[in-house]
């Protein structure tokens, strides 16, 4: 019987296993840091962006506040966070009146008195017609995320739809097939964008929710959705 000879050259040997990597003491530190960082990272952050918002709504409402009802005179200690109390119970009182008839008549008599100011008035009327569609609660808005074929066909892009086209941009468009209007954003940032109107039959509406097509958005679609049942999606 024949003896083969030993490899001289074993790591250049393709049926010789490969021996496992050793995982040193730096690599391991490397792992765990990286593993610590995920986790530690959206949670600061989420607590530095709450402080954040919350500081900026106390130096803004508590000047506005006597000191007599604020609680550091009788505890002594400068409690952050009571500013965004008071506004919400002020927005609160406010909108408790605003539904009564004094309330209405004094609403009406601001707004006449807004009328006859001409750089005032196309700013309070801007914004008021963006408060009353965000938190309108007769219509939901963009309640729904969608994909539609931008900049051209072909491309997909993912957007929110944000209610049915209405007056004369409405009156334009095909009856047989109504137009959508659809903001897309942008990334990262995902308020700022574009507005869309699509025809009705061009609109994929998604089954993802609207806070999970955000995370999408936002992370340049690194974070997705936790995948559903494959039986349970639609049919392509």
């Amino acid at each position: 019987m024949t003896e083969h000879p030993e490899d001289p050259h074993p790591h250049t040997n393709p049926l010789r296993p490969l021996p496992p990597r050793k995982t040193g003491l730096l690599s391991a530190l490397r792992a765990s840091f990286l593993t610590g960082l995920v986790v530690v990272f959206p949670i600061g952050l989420t607590i530095w962006l709450l402080w954040t918002v919350t500081g900026w709504i106390d130096a803004f409402v508590l000047p506005m506040v006597p000191h007599r009802f604020r609680p550091e005179q009788y505890i002594g200690i400068d409690l952050r966070g009571v500013g965004v109390i008071f506004f919400l119970l002020f927005t609160v009182i406010v909108g408790w009146l605003a539904k009564g008839l004094i309330g209405r008549s004094l609403l009406r008599w601001g707004e006449h008195l807004v009328d006859r100011m001409p750089v005032i008035r196309s700013v309070y009327s801007g914004l008021k017609q963006i408060a009353e569609t965000v938190f309108a609660q007769s219509e939901a808005s963009f309640d729904k995320a969608c994909l539609i074929e931008y900049p051209r066909k072909g491309i997909w892009a993912i957007g929110f739809v944000s209610t049915m086209a209405k007056g004369e941009i409405a009156a334009r468009a095909s009856l047989d097939d109504p137009l959508v209007s659809v903001f897309l954003p942008t990334t990262p940032n995902p308020t700022s964008g574009f507005l869309l109107y699509v025809p009705q039959s061009q609109v994929t509406y998604l089954d993802m929710s609207v806070e999970d097509t955000a995370k999408l958005i936002i992370s340049a679609g690194l974070v997705y959705p936790t995948p559903k049942d494959p039986a349970a999606l639609p049919p392509r």
